[in-house]
Order: structure tokens, then C-alpha cells, then sequence
């Protein structure tokens, strides 16, 4: 017995789709006025039998049969050559999991409707999931001919959603590519051709012919934004599609939504002095547009580079604060709009935490409360508090600090979580190793198998030079999540400093950078696992890799040394000489320097 919800449900589509039928028969909805001549009535076609036909039919889907209402529906729309009735008996057919069925109904569609592109882009849409993607070459073809000419170069782009719920991508990208062959050489359709057969062999993971399309796409027209959309969509994987970016970005230099995003991915892949010459000449070009100032600011941070960061976020501060307030900023974070914007006083936050920043790196821990003091945001009471707690320990008040710390409110787990990683961070600015590591076992055991606490208690065991403790966490680490790319790197790096199972350390700091391709960080400790095997020819290839793409003081050292011992003495003293001037403080330089003698 079918429920009342049911019969309700069936009886709404039955009045929606009679209301339409009406409508799609050009009954009138007022009575024209009295003095207009008047026109030639076309009847209906909803006669009396048709009425009692879709009737029955809605009645039996309702009553919960759907294969007797499909061929009610159905039989009816082949009767009247009806688009809105094959739509309502295929949809039936689909809601009704009847897969084949459906099909049978799109057929009888274009076959009593041959001009019908929402048939054709029904009968994509089943032949896809049903696995039967090889069907989908002829109607596929027809959909493209059959599109206006102006609408065309949209519905090609469109065409690898048709295939997203394939199961074999290769035979989607050559059908595609196939169906596009007569349309690579008009010109309103050449560079959408040649994008969307790449974006097929891209899905898959075919990335030479991918890029060899890109190629051609970018030739045929330098300054259009889809190749290198698809181009983007290559990186880091493809790094020969870097220049395709770059070469449109040179014809088109205002590109901004494109040059945005390939500095975002210039940062993932950790390339630090790419992204930063295009953001100066994205900022150059566009000195109104605030996220390109902020980008900027937080790289220099990343490099520590405080005094270029300010300047960058004090114009995005500037920028933010002459923008109406009716107005919208890009947003990448939390606590954005649902449209992806921002409001002014969250824009206004994020410069203000980041100039912070800037200030603690130059060591005015007073400035860099002043900024802090600025934010008036309950969402971000932790952030802001435990940024504070982290500049009372690096101005010696460590006590003051975790008691900052310890009195913030819990209202969740994940709250204490975060309050006992703030207080270990504490500890650790302040080089109080023991103390973080009691903390970090806490947390462990409050929260176990949480693989970020356990990862960075292995690092406070590493200070502690307790490096068995320190391997059997990483280890753990790696058996929770095997692809941490980190813990290989750290525990791989741990025995190349310690010139221990060298091949073991090699093999494990390559896992890692099969997990995290280019990665600078990881390069380094490859090439300092080079350098301990004694390949000083390959360490010194792969460290100045590194350093050019991330130019930190710690990769600055291990290039430093290498070139030092090399002989190359004048290369080793411009890179230390450069790696001091970044962080001077840092541990593994200053050791460096020391052990070595180096009069830079």
C-alpha cells in the first residue's frame, strides 16, 4: 500500500508536468485585449485520453511502479512527439535504477526528435556510468554538430564532465579527441578543441600528450586564459608547462587570476624566488588588488625577510582600508563567505597576524603585541592568544607564557588538543626540551594515535638525543600514515647526520620525495645523504636545487659546507654569507660556521 507521501509526491509532479504540457501548448495565461485581432488558436494536445493516460501513469509510479508507469509515459510520448514527456519517462527510468530502460527511452526520443540536444546529452549522461563509453563516439558527435555555432566552443569545454564517472579515462580522452578532430582548426573553436583533449589525457594521467595539446592550444592563441588553466592543472607534475604560463603571462601581463593561482602553485611546490618575482610583477601591475600584497608579505616571512614583509603588508593594510566597505576580499581561509569572500574587518585581521609576525622575527616582541592587541575576533581568541603566550617565552617569560596557555577555555577536544601543542610550542621556543616532551606525552595519551603529536614528540626526542625513542615514534608515525612524507624525511635525514645506514637513509629520504616531488626541504636531505656516501659531485647538484628553490639558512649550510670542502671556497662563503643574513640564529648554520672556520 503506497504512503500518503507518495501519493502526494506523485500528484505534485502530475499537476507540474500537466501545468507545463498547457504551457508548452501555448494556452493563453490572460485574454488578450479587446481591440487586438485575433489570433490563430492551436489546440491543445491534451486531449481527454492523453489526460487519463498520464494520470494512470503517475498513479502507478506513485503506487510504487515505476517499470508499468515508464511504459504508460513513454507510450504516450511517442504517441505526441513530446520533449517533456521522453524526459519525464526517461527520469522515471533512472529514479527507478532501470538503467537499460532508460536508454529505450532516449532511442524513441531521437528518433521522434532528431534535433533534440537534450536527448543527446541524456544518452552521454547513461552510456557513461553504464560502462559503455565506446556507444557514446556517434551521439556524442552529433550533440557538438547539432549545437549552435556560438554555443559551441562552451559545450566543448563542458565535455570532460560528461566523463568524470568513467572507468576508463584513456578511452574517454581518445573518443573525445576523435569527436574533436573537425573542430581543431575553425577559429572559433581551435584553442577549446585542443584544451579539452587535453584536459581528457590528463584525466588520464597521460601527461606528455596533455602537455603536447596545451602547447598547441597556447600556440594558437598566446594570451587566451585556458591553456594555461590547463597548464596549471599539469604542475608540479609537468613542470615543462611552466612555460607555457610564463609565456602567456608575458602576452597577457594582466592576467591576474592566472598569475595568482600558478603563485600558489609556485608556493606548494615550495619555489619561493619564482613566486616572488611574479608577485612583484603582479603587484606592480595591479597595486590595488590586496591579495597580491598580502601573497607577497607572507612569503617574505616564509624566506624571513621581515622588513620587505612589512612593506608589503602595511600597502595591503593600506590597500584593505581605502576599499569600500560594500566591496569583497579573495579569501583562501576560514571564516570566508559563502560566495569565497571575506569581510574588511577578517581581511584586516589576517594583515595584522602576519605583521606580527613580522615584528617577533625582528625581535620587537612590544610591536608585535600592538598588532595582536588590534584583534577584536572571538573566532580567533586561541590564534591570537597563543601567538602572545609565544612571545611572553621568547622574551624569557616562560611562566607567564603556559599559565597564558593553560587559562584559555576548552570548549571542545579538539580546543585542548591545540592548548597542549600551543604550550609544548612554548617550551620549545624556549629550548626547554625536557618540558615539551612531558607535555607532548600527555597529549599522546590523551589523545593516542593522533599522528601530529606523535610526530612532534619525536622531534623532542631527537633535542634529548634519545634517538631510539625518537626512531620508534617515526616509525609509528609511518605505520599510521604511510605516506608522511615528513617522518620518512626526518628519520632519513637523523641517520645521514649521524653517518649511519647510509643506504637505508638514502632509501627512506627518496620515499619521502616520491611522496612530495621537488619538495626543497627533502631535496636537501637527499643531497646531504650524497654528501655523507661521498658523491660530492650529486650532493652538490641537489643542494644547490634546494637552495635555489627555498634559500633557507639550514639548506644554505649544507650547501655551504659541501662547496667548502669541494674547494669551491668563494661559492661557499657567498651562500653562508647569504644564509647569516636570512637567520642568523639559526642552530645548524651557526654550528656550521663554527666547526669549519669559515671567516665570511
Amino acid at each position: 500500500m503506497p504512503s500518503h507521501t507518495s501519493r502526494s509526491g506523485g500528484a505534485h509532479a502530475l499537476a507540474a508536468l500537466l501545468a507545463a504540457m498547457v504551457l508548452a501548448q501555448g494556452v493563453a495565461a490572460q485574454s488578450p485585449p479587446l481591440d487586438t485581432p485575433a489570433a490563430k488558436v492551436d489546440n491543445s494536445r491534451l486531449d481527454a485520453p492523453l489526460f487519463y493516460q498520464l494520470l494512470i501513469g503517475e498513479i502507478e509510479f506513485s503506487a510504487g511502479e515505476p517499470g508499468d508507469a515508464f511504459q504508460v509515459i513513454l507510450d504516450a510520448a511517442r504517441r505526441t512527439k513530446d520533449e517533456q514527456l521522453f524526459r519525464r519517462a526517461t527520469d522515471i527510468a533512472i529514479q527507478a535504477r532501470a538503467g537499460d530502460q532508460a536508454l529505450v527511452s532516449v532511442k524513441a526520443w531521437r528518433l521522434a526528435l532528431p534535433e533534440s540536444l537534450e536527448a543527446l546529452r541524456y544518452q552521454v549522461q547513461l552510456l557513461v556510468p553504464l560502462n559503455r563509453t565506446s556507444e557514446t563516439y556517434e551521439p556524442l558527435q552529433t550533440l557538438v554538430r547539432l549545437t549552435p555555432t556560438a554555443q559551441r566552443p562552451t559545450l566543448i569545454a563542458a565535455l570532460p564532465r560528461f566523463f568524470a564517472r568513467s572507468s576508463d579515462h584513456a578511452l574517454a580522452a581518445a573518443l573525445v579527441e576523435q569527436v574533436l578532430q573537425p573542430y581543431m582548426d575553425p577559429p572559433d573553436t581551435r584553442v577549446a578543441a585542443h584544451v579539452t583533449a587535453g584536459r581528457g589525457w590528463l584525466a588520464a594521467f597521460d601527461g606528455a600528450k596533455a602537455l603536447s595539446f596545451a602547447q598547441r592550444a597556447h600556440a594558437i592563441d598566446p594570451t587566451a586564459e585556458a591553456p594555461a588553466a590547463l597548464a596549471l592543472e599539469m604542475l608540479p607534475g609537468t613542470p615543462a608547462a611552466d612555460a607555457i604560463l610564463l609565456s602567456h603571462l608575458a602576452a597577457k601581463p594582466d592576467s591576474n587570476g592566472v598569475r595568482l593561482i600558478y603563485v600558489r602553485a609556485l608556493l606548494a611546490a615550495q619555489r619561493y624566488p619564482d613566486a616572488t618575482a611574479q608577485l612583484g610583477t603582479l603587484t606592480r601591475n595591479s597595486p590595488n588588488l590586496a591579495q597580491g600584497w598580502l601573497t607577497l608579505g607572507a612569503l617574505h616571512l616564509q624566506l624571513h625577510e621581515p622588513v620587505p614583509a612589512i612593506a608589503a603588508l602595511q600597502r595591503y593594510i593600506d590597500v584593505v582600508e581605502n576599499t569600500p566597505a560594500a566591496e569583497a576580499f579573495a579569501s583562501e581561509t576560514r571564516g570566508s563567505n559563502e560566495d569565497g569572500s571575506t569581510s574588511k574587518e577578517e581581511a584586516l585581521t589576517r594583515g595584522w597576524l602576519l605583521l606580527s609576525q613580522a615584528a617577533d622575527l625582528q625581535g620587537d616582541y612590544r610591536t608585535a603585541d600592538a598588532w595582536l592587541a588590534k584583534i577584536d575576533d572571538p573566532a580567533r581568541t586561541i590564534e591570537v592568544q597563543v601567538r602572545r603566550a609565544s612571545l611572553l617565552a621568547r622574551n624569557g617569560k616562560v611562566a607567564q607564557a603556559r599559565e597564558l596557555v593553560q587559562r584559555l577555555p576548552e570548549k571542545t577536544p579538539e580546543d585542548a588538543r591545540a592548548k597542549l601543542l600551543a604550550e609544548a610550542q612554548v617550551l620549545r621556543d624556549a629550548k626547554l626540551w625536557a618540558e615539551a616532551n612531558t607535555v607532548l606525552a600527555q597529549a599522546n595519551q590523551k589523545f593516542p594515535d593522533d599522528v601530529d603529536l606523535i610526530y612532534e614528540q619525536s622531534m623532542m626526542f631527537e633535542k634529548l638525543n634519545r634517538l631510539g625513542d625518537m626512531e620508534r615514534l617515526l616509525r609509528r608515525v609511518i605505520e599510521l600514515k604511510p605516506d608522511h612524507q615528513h617522518a620518512y624525511n626526518s628519520l632519513g635525514y637523523s641517520l645521514a647526520e649521524r653517518n649511519v645506514r647510509l643506504p637505508e637513509a638514502r632509501t627512506l629520504i627518496k620515499k619521502a620525495l616520491e611522496l612530495s616531488p621537488g619538495e626543497p626541504s627533502i631535496t636537501d636531505s637527499l643531497g646531504w645523504v650524497e654528501y655523507r656516501l661521498g658523491n660530492r659531485d650529486e650532493a652538490v647538484r641537489l643542494l644547490r636545487d634546494a637552495y635555489r628553490a627555498q634559500p633557507d639558512a639550514e639548506i644554505g649550510a649544507h650547501l655551504g659546507e659541501v662547496l667548502w670542502v669541494s674547494g669551491e671556497t668563494d661559492e661557499a662563503r657567498r651562500v653562508l654569507r647569504e644564509a647569516r643574513g636570512r637567520d642568523a640564529a639559526n642552530d645548524v648554520l651557526r654550528e656550521t660556521l663554527s666547526r669549519l672556520r669559515v671567516d665570511l
